[in-house]
């Protein structure tokens, strides 16, 4: 099949609190507005052209005349507000209990049961920023060889180790033991932490390496795979699937990397599914309050967007969004309870649509799966029929390439 779709997340970018929002702390938080406004406003052209202005609750970016997209925003239907949780349900899967955090620490039982599973002791267990710990107890560890261990606001159990006491690959092997531990205790992520020590400092490196709580049940990616569409991951987007679905992924770090990985391998193939998550949003800006850096890297992502746009056919589908919250400007620096983006462009497409609000994320699953005409996705409304001109793009089944929409 020669059609193509593009999901691009871009991780924490929130328009706005959610009905809900006050349950959770975060009844002020807009990441994009309130970003804006700390930084005297934010230049985002291509963005803006899209819609993204002209999506109700945005006021920071001036609303296009004549969008050249369609646009709306969409609220999860899972209770949670984190990145497994968002991407699980942007690819068609619904979390019906929100994965377990721990603020006070890992409990001394969970603890106990790490030691006897991967033969390490630990340091710390508790909350802590993955940059001051480090700091903090890396000489300790280098002299103990004992684990650092801590969490965040976020289901993540991080394992920091320097990579001359402890290689990578074995970093690994304790994460993956540490995973089959977890799933007990509903952890969503497992993340390894590799560092270094450059110009006297403790520094991480690239080598970090999640390992996720598997979905509950299928998603569009294995039910694109097993249909023969060819699902490229880009980023580190597979770690946040347990690695199913995705028949090749294209390893890169920042956001330009991304994008430009992202803009090649459209122009190189013919035809599947990709999946790409700029991460640097959320884990280098919106969890250290750092709106300025924030409003930078978007203006950067803006600049590159055409570079990828230019590559897409006229049976290509190209949808913009993200999987939660995670506003810069509040005294938190956990995730927050937002709305997400949502604008679909496409040369066949009908632009300027108002899609509206989305009463859950996997609208994008469901519509994503009618595009490639598999079935399977239980949660959610497509909103394909609404896009379509009349007449001039056709939804191809995959037992029947002549059906029509």
């Amino acid at each position: 099949m020669s059609r193509r779709a593009v999901v691009l997340v871009i991780d924490s970018l929130g328009v706005g609190a959610l009905p809900d929002a006050h349950l959770y702390g975060d009844q002020h938080s807009h990441t994009l507005d309130n970003t804006a406004r700390a930084v005297g406003g934010i230049r985002v052209e291509n963005l803006a052209r899209l819609g993204l202005g002209n999506i109700e609750g945005v006021e920071s970016i001036r609303p296009a005349e004549s969008p050249i997209a369609s646009f709306g925003r969409m609220m999860p239907l899972s209770p949670a507000k984190d990145t497994t949780a968002g991407h699980w349900e942007l690819m068609g899967v619904v979390v019906e209990r929100p994965f377990a955090t721990f603020p006070e620490g890992f409990p001394e039982e969970l603890m106990k049961r790490f030691k006897e599973e991967t033969g390490y002791d630990y340091l710390w267990a508790k909350p802590a920023s993955g940059t001051e710990i480090i700091k903090l107890l890396g000489r300790e560890h280098l002299r103990t060889g004992k684990l650092i261990v801590y969490t965040s606001a976020d289901s993540v159990f991080q394992i920091a180790a320097h990579e001359e006491l402890i290689p990578p690959e074995e970093l690994y092997r304790i994460c993956r033991k540490a995973r089959r531990l977890l799933n007990e205790y509903n952890v969503g992520r497992v993340i390894a932490r590799p560092f270094i020590t450059k110009n006297g400092r403790f520094v991480r490196t690239e080598r970090r390496k999640d390992f996720s709580i598997p979905p509950p049940e299928q998603t569009l990616l294995e039910l694109l795979s097993r249909a023969g569409v060819d699902v490229v991951g880009v980023g580190k987007v597979d770690d946040i699937f347990a690695h199913r679905g995705f028949t090749r992924t294209i390893r890169a770090h920042t956001s330009r990397e991304i994008l430009t990985v992202l803009s090649e391998a459209l122009a190189d193939s013919e035809g599947g599914f990709f999946l790409a998550t700029l991460g640097e949003f959320d884990t280098l800006y919106g969890h250290r309050n750092d709106p300025q850096g924030y409003a930078r890297t978007l203006e950067e992502v803006d600049h590159l967007l055409p570079s990828v746009m230019e590559k897409l056919s006229r049976e290509d589908m190209f949808i913009i969004t993200a999987d939660h919250g995670c506003d810069p400007t509040t005294p938190s620096t956990d995730h927050s309870r937002e709305y997400v983006p949502l604008m679909v462009y496409g040369r066949g497409l009908r632009e300027g649509v108002n899609l509206g609000t989305r009463a859950t994320l996997a609208d994008v699953a469901r519509t994503v799966a009618e595009y490639f005409g598999v079935e399977g996705i239980r949660r959610g409304e497509s909103f394909l029929k609404e896009l379509l001109k009349e007449k001039t793009m056709h939804v191809h089944r995959i037992d029947d390439p002549t059906a029509e929409v």
